[in-house]
């Protein structure tokens, strides 16, 4: 990942003056593009091949990590290939095959929500309105933007754990609020870059920064983190914190894009 300089901080890390508003979009911007350096071939960590099965996988997502939706969703959707099927459904089969995502049985009451919203309002469509979406049972602002993303090229944030944790590391907000996390967000970079930048921190998150020790010491962008040292600074003992494609590791998804360097793995790893 290059030559590390930790120790090498930012104004705003050192704590001599407030960080002014064009220093911390500068910054923040800066750190984009160093991410899209590290990680050039960023993409949704889900397998997906619709709408329908982007927004469904993701709703599946929460409290368990990509690698292990993605390989129950194989068999959800051969059973469940469209709104219509998984409206029809019977609970108990459905709660079944969704089972090692963990909370099935609100995941479920979910998935038949949103897919009868699907058929009944929609016309078995995803529909590619925030508006629209949010209205889906289960369905907040951070599913929907993943969906309107990824599946639409609609440029939107995507506030999971990972994007806040390191946002507020960074100072780019202090904000705990998802919605004021988001907001704050978007105003220090273009429109088009939002959904990129969303998959880059999450990226990072979870490659890197990590919630409880992050490695510091093996970090690309450490310069220019004002939370540089809250982890491991040590750069040999860093290095071995590092998970997936950066420690030699397999990556989330079962049928990586073409460019990734990781490879699909049997075994569930962290999220």
């Amino acid at each position: 990942m290059g030559e590390q300089v930790p120790g090498k901080r930012t104004k705003a890390a050192k704590g001599d003056k407030p960080e002014s508003r064009l220093a911390l979009v500068r910054r923040a911007r800066r750190i984009n593009r160093e991410l899209a350096e590290v990680y050039p071939y960023v993409h949704p960590e889900l397998d997906f091949e619709s709408p329908f099965q982007l927004l469904v996988a993701t709703v599946l997502s929460a409290q368990t990590t990509d690698l292990r939706v993605n390989q129950v969703t194989p068999g959800l959707f051969a059973v469940y290939p469209t709104p219509e099927d998984m409206a029809a459904a019977v609970p108990e089969e459905l709660e079944q095959i969704i089972r090692p995502t963990g909370f099935f049985r609100s995941k479920a009451k979910s998935l038949l929500g949103l897919s009868a919203a699907l058929r009944d309002r929609f016309g078995g469509e995803v529909p590619g309105r925030i508006e629209d979406l949010v209205t889906l049972p289960g369905v907040g602002r951070k599913t929907a933007n993943v969906v309107l993303g990824n599946a639409f090229g609609v440029p939107g944030v995507t506030v999971d754990t990972h994007f806040g944790r390191l946002v507020r590391r960074w100072k780019w907000t202090e904000q705990q609020d998802p919605e004021k996390v988001e907001a704050e967000v978007c105003d220090l970079f273009p429109k088009n870059e939002w959904t990129m930048l969303s998959h880059r921190i999450i990226f990072h998150g979870r490659r890197v920064c990590h919630s409880r020790n992050p490695a510091c010491g093996a970090c690309p962008i450490a310069p220019l983190c004002p939370s540089y040292g809250v982890g491991e600074t040590d750069p040999g003992k860093a290095e071995k914190l590092l998970k997936y494609e950066m420690a030699g590791k397999p990556g989330q998804r079962l049928k990586p894009p073409p460019g990734y360097p990781g490879q699909a793995a049997p075994a569930v790893g962290a999220g």
